[in-house]
């Protein structure tokens, strides 16, 4: 369910009142389906769902190791989530398809901060959106660990929640690897980081710091998941089969996130 605001909370800075809410029709009606398919294939178990608050804004941080982290944290997540993927993902009939399911496209290669508002309107409007912080996929350790979480929560309030995603690459897989026939997928849900809503301006120390605070909670997060699940991390993908991707900033109303 959602917690709708009132339309004043849109026109805050960063204002979100003039853009569209990102299609919901099979993002909310077509999870029963997709979760019957996936697991003919491979087993998806979940913990600790009722760590997602039922109502309001939440935002789903989770780390990154293979293909199918965001398809699944869309999927399998006590309520559905709009996640962050790459611009490269929606061309041709893919796209289509992510646009109709909701997905929100980034373009990690140049300012977008229609990405950034489109994340807001969704959040202010008491949706669940879902963000890779290390910005790529990888060995899935938060090594890396960009601002874009802690700047949603600080801007709008909603609480972070942290998800260790596990299994869903083998250790020596590739990027582009699925669970295969039989595997078995973990999402893990921890306690909710509630960082509070900042009013404009933000200063980049404060999302720094907020960053620094969030990264802490999902590091000891990740620790317990593989603790609770007996599993462990698929290491580092070979250096040829990392993406490109920027570590910067983005600059939106005269604020660094």
């Amino acid at each position: 369910m959602s917690d709708p605001v009132t339309a004043s909370a849109h026109r805050r800075v960063p204002a979100s009142d003039h853009v569209r809410h990102p299609s919901r029709w099979l993002l909310h009606g077509g999870r029963p389906l997709s979760r019957w398919l996936i697991r003919r294939r491979f087993a998806v178990r979940t913990h600790g769902g009722g760590h997602v608050p039922a109502r309001g804004g939440v935002i789903l941080a989770a780390n990154h190791i293979g293909w199918s982290d965001g398809p699944l944290l869309a999927i399998f997540s006590p309520r559905p989530a709009h996640v962050l993927t790459k611009v490269e993902m929606f061309d041709g009939a893919l796209g289509a398809f992510l646009t109709a399911c909701g997905q929100l496209p980034l373009d990690r290669f140049s300012y977008d901060p229609h990405a950034v508002r489109t994340c807001l309107r969704v959040l202010r409007d008491g949706g669940v959106v879902g963000v890779f912080p290390e910005g790529r996929r990888g060995g899935g350790d938060l090594e890396r660990f960009h601002r874009g979480a802690a700047y949603l929560a600080l801007v709008t309030g909603a609480p972070v929640v942290p998800v260790a995603v596990l299994g869903t690459r083998e250790p020596g897989g590739r990027a582009s690897d699925v669970p295969g026939p039989g595997a078995v997928v973990d999402l893990v849900y921890g306690d909710p980081v509630h960082l509070g809503r900042q009013d404009w301006p933000r200063t980049r120390e404060q999302v720094t710091r907020a960053s620094l605070f969030v990264r802490e909670r999902m590091l000891a997060h990740l620790d317990e998941a593989r603790q609770r699940t007996g599993r462990d991390l698929p290491g580092p993908l070979a250096p040829g089969e990392l993406e490109d991707d920027p570590y910067t900033g983005l600059i939106l109303d005269g604020e660094e996130i």
